[in-house]
Formats: structure tokens, C-alpha cells, sequence
């Protein structure tokens, strides 16, 4: 083989190898308390929104501006500011994946993912009624 060869292929590993290392995605989802003690880094939170507090959203004053209490699993409590429009349905979902750093004393989110796994059951038993139904009938 020619040199110019073997370096083509090196420069093909490398960037295969590159491509790889960069589209893993290494975090892992953190508890509130140990958020706070990544001050700054980027986190996974998963918690449920706390119904007791209110949520804080105007879309005539800022609709860019929502804020909210949220709830892990351990019981730990910190205030979260989104800075983007309060997505839909955020009240009836079972659990949130919030992205983003902690600061001092709230989390500044950047992406909320909504778990509702709730949602497709009703979807799940109508479907199996119909498919019920379409078998009694044939």
C-alpha cells in the first residue's frame, strides 16, 4: 500500500472514532441534592412538579418566563425558572426530565421533557375494546 493510502485510512479511523466519542451521551440523571453540589455543570433531573406551589406564568407580560417547584424522589425541593413557554399539559404529567444547572438557589432549565405515561393507557383499553369488538363481529 502506498503512504497516502494508509493515511487516508487513519484519517478515517480517527474521524469514525471521533464521531463516536462525541455522540455518547454520558449523563446520568441526578437527585436535587446532588445537583446542588455540581453548581454550574450541566444535569438530568427527574421530578415530579409540586402542586402545592404555584406556577408562575404570563404570556401577555413575558412569555418567555415560566416558573415552578419541582420534587425529586428523595423528597428534595428546589424552584426551577424555564426560560421559554410553558409546555402543554405540564399540570397532568407524571414526572418531568428537566435539563439544565443548578445556581444557587433555583434551576435554571434549558429543555423539559414531560413524562405522561397516563395518557396512552386510555388510548391502550379503547384500542383493545375495538380490537375486541372487530373479532366478536367477524
Amino acid at each position: 500500500m502506498k503512504k497516502s493510502h494508509i493515511v487516508i485510512l487513519f484519517g478515517i479511523a480517527a474521524l469514525i472514532v471521533g464521531l463516536l466519542v462525541f455522540s455518547v451521551d454520558f449523563s446520568t440523571y441526578d437527585t436535587i441534592a446532588s445537583a446542588q453540589q455540581k453548581q454550574g455543570k450541566f444535569v438530568h433531573l427527574i421530578a415530579k412538579l409540586d402542586k402545592t406551589a404555584p406556577i408562575e406564568y404570563d404570556p401577555i407580560k413575558n412569555p418567555n418566563y415560566l416558573s415552578f417547584y419541582a420534587v425529586d424522589s428523595l423528597g428534595g425541593r428546589t424552584k426551577v425558572i424555564y426560560a421559554n413557554s410553558k409546555p402543554t399539559d405540564l399540570e397532568k404529567s407524571e414526572r418531568i426530565v428537566l435539563k439544565g444547572k443548578m445556581q444557587k438557589d433555583y434551576f435554571e432549565c434549558k429543555d423539559i421533557l414531560l413524562k405522561c405515561p397516563s395518557k396512552y393507557k386510555d388510548d391502550k383499553k379503547t384500542l383493545e375494546k375495538n380490537m375486541q369488538q372487530q373479532t366478536i363481529s367477524q
